[in-house]
């Protein structure tokens, strides 16, 4: 059986199915296969001719492949006929369904930029992003539009709204307001025509950062379209180390279970881009993740892939009645955003008894999703590595000096490819710290060893990933400082084997103040986003410090760890 390095220079060589040739990008040398769409419009181009197979499932909702075109096609068309140019940014504030996936189509190919904004946010984070973001569009349901209908104005730049669930007579007589249905009046098979280069954006996804203000990334035509072709790449490689008959592996329709938030790379660029490439089915969660929606659908459609974050799936895995479920159909459970431990593959293994593919992944909303990617019988053998990097990727450790370390040495890992984003919408400073000479220096620690698979040994700086959302400490700190008892506090993440990890505060009170958690808990509440809300607090006095005055947030976390009975995680530093 031939090793997956072997198969790599067989597919990525000369000739090869996913032939790597290194061209010049914007001054820069860089890996790009040699046989690739120069659009995100090809792929519902091609997709329509899947005619009547099912493309989506929501609810009682069956979509065909030829159906959703026609309706992305319809967006298209009226979003156009509104006034929607190429470039033009429409708004997306949802859970996942149907229209979500037509809006994004629709808007991306005619030239227009989806802006995927995070269905948990608060009223002032959305606002946030809309007004960095500039849209002229919002598409929202009624649960999350409720938290801006009476902001709305703070957002000058929106200037009609699409109702998904809703009547637009619910908020009143704002003309701004319409029903999304509206969109979906003249399907057609014809699609935009306007001109779309490899390099325009496509999509802006925040992503937390240390200013406390969330930031636009974004992925262009070029970046999305490297991250389908790897995960093409993945698939097809995976199927030749196993042994299996590729042929009939690529003619059988995939059915994928979708958990991931479609305002995620994960859910978007992993999930309904590569489903609509493929000819998968994508099987829709409706509402929250539940353990037993989860497994009644995997029953009833008979999942065969299910991508999502270890937090879903300890919670399947550990479900008394998981049982009670035939969940024989999935052949494979890949999942990232946070580190994964020999044990969790035992019990997907017991729980999933037909499971063949089993993976980690690594990637960042900055690289348009997976950046590299471990499966099979590599994952069995090296279950804390993220693995190797994909074809088109150029991995580098470095130190704080920027030269680049040997294998075994741990610095920062950065990464280059043309996935990597062009920048931080409207923030050019931001982008200039963030990518240098096409490199995306991701601030995470880790190594490379002598085989080439990547160890991720800590997060970058401070984040905490719970259940696969990035949060940000500082983010946290500055909302807290504005609590009138609260003199100073420190926000960590304790390890959890539920979330991966949860957020800790640390609090010092101003002089005479009486407050607890619980309190400072709801003053939270609605505030910022609940997965932002600690779910510990310690009151103290002082932070540990260093003799030169710097907070030693690691010992915060040791003192954590003992205090709580909390077992150390892989992936969370504790020293």
């Amino acid at each position: 059986m031939p090793s997956i390095a072997e198969v790599g220079e067989q597919l990525t060589g000369p000739g090869g199915l996913f032939e790597v040739v290194l061209e010049d990008l914007d001054g820069m040398s860089m890996k790009m296969y040699r046989q690739r769409m120069t659009s995100m419009r090809e792929i519902p181009e091609q997709a329509a001719q899947r005619g009547d197979s099912t493309y989506l499932v929501h609810g009682d909702r069956r979509i065909s492949f030829s159906d959703f075109v026609a309706g992305a096609n319809s967006v298209s068309s009226q979003l156009a006929a509104c006034g929607v140019r190429p470039g033009d940014r429409v708004a997306v504030l949802s859970a996942n369904n149907p229209e979500w996936v037509f809006t994004f189509w629709g808007t991306v190919n005619l030239g227009a930029i989806l802006v995927g904004l995070n269905g948990w946010w608060k009223t002032d984070e959305i606002i946030y992003g809309l007004v960095d973001s500039g849209a002229r569009v919002l598409v929202a349901d009624r649960g999350r539009f409720e938290r801006v209908a009476d902001r709305l104005d703070q957002a000058p730049t929106v200037e009609r709204v699409y109702l998904i669930d809703a009547s637009p007579a619910d908020f009143g007589d704002d003309r701004r307001l319409h029903r999304f249905d509206e969109l979906l009046t003249k399907p057609s098979s014809d699609l935009p025509d306007t001109p779309i280069a490899e390099g325009d954006p496509a999509v802006i996804f925040y992503t937390s950062g240390t200013t406390g203000k969330p930031k636009g990334a974004i992925s262009t035509h070029r970046s999305m379209i490297a991250n389908l072709q790897n995960t093409m790449y993945n698939a097809v490689a995976g199927a030749l180390v196993a042994g299996a008959p590729l042929g009939a592996e690529m003619r059988r329709q995939t059915a994928s279970l979708m958990s991931s938030p479609l305002f995620h790379v994960s859910g978007c660029h992993s999930g309904i881009v590569v489903g609509l490439a493929t000819g998968a089915k994508t099987v829709m969660l409706d509402g929250r993740f539940e353990a037993e929606q989860a497994m009644q659908l995997i029953q009833d459609e008979r999942i065969t892939v299910w991508g999502t974050v270890p937090t879903m799936v300890w919670r399947v895995v550990e479900h008394s009645e998981r049982h009670a479920y035939d969940l024989s159909s999935v052949t494979t459970v890949a999942y990232g955003g946070s580190p994964s431990a020999g044990e969790l593959q035992r019990r997907v293994r017991e729980t999933f008894p037909n499971v063949r593919t089993m993976g980690n992944v690594y990637g960042l909303t900055e690289s348009s999703s997976a950046a590299t990617i471990i499966s099979g019988q590599e994952f069995t053998d090296r279950p804390d590595s993220v693995g190797r990097p994909l074809p088109v990727v150029e991995l580098r450790i470095i130190d704080p000096a920027g030269t680049t370390l040997p294998s075994g040495q741990v610095g920062e890992v950065c990464i280059k490819g043309p996935l990597i984003m062009p920048g931080y919408w409207g923030k050019p400073d931001a982008t200039a710290e963030t990518v240098v000479d096409g490199w995306l220096h991701t601030g995470d620690i880790g190594y490379v060893d002598a085989d080439g698979y990547l160890y991720i040994t800590d997060r970058a700086k401070d984040m905490i990933i719970r259940g696969g959302e990035n949060v940000y400490p500082r983010e946290i700190e500055e909302f807290l400082h504005g609590h009138p008892d609260v003199s100073d506090v420190q926000v960590i993440g304790v390890p959890s084997e539920r979330y991966g990890e949860e957020v800790m505060a640390w609090v010092k009170l101003r002089e005479g103040a009486e407050i607890t958690g619980d309190q400072l808990t709801e003053h939270c509440r609605g505030k910022i986003a609940t997965f932002k809300i600690p779910r510990y607090w310690k009151f103290v006095d002082e932070f540990p410090m260093t003799v030169t005055g710097k907070i030693q947030k690691f010992r915060m976390r040791e003192t954590a760890v003992e205090e709580l009975g909390l077992q150390a995680a892989a992936g969370v530093r504790t020293a």
